[in-house]
């Protein structure tokens, strides 16, 4: 993954702060994978798409990663940490998109669900039948195909253990055990919304080193993202200093 410089990630984020989460956890997916095309980064598996932020998170603000939330029973405040190239390498999905089931007679072939699947289920009163009806590649009963509405309950129950052992990470849910009472709380981490809590920060400071930068030394604003942090900190330490 090539490191965006910061002119680039500023633009990302300035294109995504008049977007909702969706628009914006999309923003953040091109910025990890430039080499694919925007039009198939929501067809990718979740897991994939899941991996790939935490690799961008990994490349921009590093590899630990604080998470605070409040156990289910007690209410104490907890706080742990996660290990981001850990999840971006394990998170992936198998690496075959399609999954293959046979039983009862029945031969179906299933693509593992991307975001943009996920999204337009979850716009419908029925989500599993439309993410049936979308990700579907063939079935067929004893040699006579099939349509997706037709599977029994039983092969679609089949399908949704295939996909979950080929791509674990489409569903990220954590036990923290609190330290008060000692009870486990089920967390899911929502990278794209944390990453982008990380980055609208992150944005924020970078301009407001532009500004003093700019009115204590005159220089435009590519010129001061041109500077490596280092040396951005360290002219900003000399402006205090006068």
């Amino acid at each position: 993954m090539a490191i965006t410089g910061a002119a680039e990630l500023l633009a990302a984020w300035e294109a995504g702060l008049g977007q909702a989460p969706a628009g914006r956890a999309l923003l953040l997916h091109r910025t990890a994978r430039p080499d694919v095309d925007t039009g198939r980064l929501p067809q990718l598996p979740v897991g994939e798409h899941e991996a790939d932020l935490f690799a961008l998170r990994r490349a921009l603000f590093g590899e630990r990663m604080q998470v605070r939330l409040d156990c289910a029973v007690c209410g104490a405040d907890m706080e742990f940490d996660l290990d981001a190239g850990e999840l971006a390498g394990s998170l992936g999905s198998s690496g075959d998109s399609v999954v293959r089931v046979r039983q009862d007679g029945w031969d179906v072939e299933f693509r593992l669900p991307g975001v943009a699947d996920l999204q337009a289920a979850a716009r419908s009163a029925d989500p599993r039948a439309v993410l049936f009806a979308r990700c579907l590649v063939s079935a067929t009963r004893d040699g006579t195909a099939a349509e997706a509405g037709e599977l029994p309950l039983p092969v679609q129950r089949r399908i949704a253990e295939a996909v979950e052992a080929a791509d674990p990470g489409a569903d990220l849910v954590i036990d923290v055990a609190c330290p008060e009472c000692g009870e486990a709380t089920r967390a899911e981490l929502d990278i794209a919304s944390y990453l982008w809590t990380e980055l609208d920060a992150w944005a924020r400071d970078v301009l407001l080193d532009v500004h003093l930068l700019a009115t204590a030394y005159g220089w435009s604003e590519p010129e001061i993202l041109a500077l490596s942090p280092t040396r951005r900190r360290y002219y900003l330490e000399l402006c205090a200093d006068v």
